[in-house]
C-alpha cells in the first residue's frame, strides 16, 4: 500500500468529519438480503427479509429509508416494503449496509461527503464481494456528493465516533491479519484520523465471542450523548464474553476523550440466554447493536428477560427518544444486528 502524502485529497483537509450518530438524519440507507449462505436456508433469508421490511417500516415513521436492491429483488422487496420506503436499484452481494455502506461526513457548514472504504467481506469471509466493494461509491456519486477513497480495508460496523473527536474501535478487528496486515498500529491510526476528523481513538481490546465480523465495535461499545459509552456486560463471570469485556471495562476507564474527560460507562447486560446460528456458532445478540434514527432508539427483542432491562437503560439515557424495540432473531441468524443493517446519511 503506498504512502499517504501531502497532495491527497483527505477529508480533514476538506474540513470534514464524521459526526455522532445522534445528529439529525436526512435519511437511512439498507441493503436487501440477497445472499443465502450467512442465513443458512432460502426460508431463513426469507424471514430475515419480512424482519428487515419491519425495520424499514418503523424507521420510516421517523425519517426516510432508502433500500438499496438488486433489479430482480425489486418486485418482491416493494410488495414487503410498501411504498413509503424509496428503491435503489445497485448489484449487491449482500446486505450489511452498515459495513459496504457510506461513511457519511459534513464540514459543519452545511457540506457533505463520504468514504469508500476498501472492503474485503470481513477478510474474505464470503464470496463474491465486488459489488458490495463499489455499493458506497454508487450512492454517493447518486447524490453528486465528494467520495474519499478511503486507504484501509474496514467495515462501518467497526467504527464508532461522537462527533467531536473521538473514536471507539476494537484491536481484534482493525489489527487484525486480514484487514491490513501491511500497517502498523500507528499508521492505521493516522489515516483514521485524517478521514474520520478524530483526534483521540480509544482502543478496545476483543469484541464478542464467535463474531465473524472479527470484534466489530457495534456489538461492543458505542458513544451516546453527554460523553457516555455504553458497553456490552454480561451479567455473571461464567459467559464466556466476561473476560474481554471486564478488560473493556478497565480501559474504557482509563481512557479520555478528545476533550480531555473520562468517559461515563454505561453498561448494557448481554442476554442472559445463549443460542446458537444455523452453524452452531454462537449467536452475537448485543443490546449496543441499537439504532438512532431521528427521535427514536430502535432497539433488539432477542425473547430473554434481558429485553425489558435493556429497554430501560436506553430510556434512561436517550429520554427524549421513543424506544422501539423490534424482535431481532431472524436478523441475527445471519450474522448482524439492527445496527449493523443500518447507515444514517446526516442531514
Amino acid at each position: 500500500m503506498r504512502r499517504l502524502d501531502a497532495e491527497d485529497d483527505v477529508p480533514v483537509r476538506d474540513q470534514f468529519y464524521m459526526p455522532a450518530e445522534w445528529a439529525p438524519h436526512a435519511r437511512t440507507w439498507m441493503q436487501w438480503p440477497c445472499r443465502v449462505a450467512p442465513w443458512g436456508t432460502p426460508e431463513a433469508m426469507a424471514l430475515a427479509r419480512q424482519a428487515y421490511g419491519q425495520v424499514a417500516r418503523t424507521i420510516a415513521k421517523f425519517e426516510p429509508v432508502t433500500m438499496v436492491v438488486r433489479p430482480q429483488d425489486k418486485q418482491e422487496a416493494q410488495l414487503i416494503l410498501g411504498s413509503k420506503i424509496q428503491l435503489f436499484e445497485a448489484p449487491i452481494d449482500d446486505s450489511w449496509a452498515r459495513d459496504s455502506g457510506p461513511t457519511f461526513l459534513v464540514d459543519g457548514k452545511g457540506g457533505r461527503a463520504g468514504i469508500q472504504w476498501r472492503f474485503n467481506a470481513w477478510g474474505t469471509k464470503y464470496t463474491p464481494f465486488e459489488n458490495d466493494a463499489s455499493v458506497a461509491t454508487k450512492i454517493l456519486k447518486s447524490m453528486d456528493l465528494k467520495t474519499y477513497e478511503g486507504p484501509l480495508t474496514v467495515e462501518g460496523g467497526a467504527l464508532h465516533v461522537d462527533g467531536a473527536g473521538t473514536l471507539l474501535v476494537t484491536e481484534q478487528c482493525l489489527l487484525n491479519e486480514n484487514r491490513n496486515p501491511e500497517l502498523t498500529r500507528q499508521q492505521i491510526e493516522a489515516r483514521l484520523a485524517l478521514y474520520l476528523g478524530v483526534i483521540r481513538i480509544i482502543w478496545l481490546g476483543d469484541g464478542l465471542k464467535e463474531d465473524e465480523t472479527d470484534g466489530h465495535i457495534d456489538n461492543v461499545a458505542c458513544f451516546a450523548p453527554g460523553g457516555r459509552v455504553m458497553l456490552a456486560m454480561p451479567h455473571d463471570k461464567s459467559d464466556p464474553n466476561y473476560g474481554a469485556m471486564s478488560d473493556n471495562l478497565v480501559r474504557l476507564h482509563d481512557a479520555t476523550n478528545a476533550d480531555g474527560k473520562k468517559p461515563d460507562v454505561v453498561e448494557l447486560p448481554l442476554p442472559y440466554e445463549i443460542k446458537t446460528r444455523h452453524d452452531g456458532s454462537r449467536l452475537e445478540m448485543s443490546y449496543v447493536n441499537y439504532y438512532l434514527a431521528n427521535g427514536a432508539v430502535i432497539m433488539p427483542a432477542f425473547d430473554d428477560k434481558a429485553d425489558e432491562v435493556a429497554k430501560r437503560i436506553l430510556a434512561d439515557v436517550f429520554p427524549d427518544r421513543e424506544i422501539v424495540q423490534l424482535d431481532a432473531m431472524a436478523i441475527i441468524e445471519g450474522g448482524g444486528g439492527i445496527h449493523c443493517i443500518t447507515q444514517q446519511q446526516p442531514a
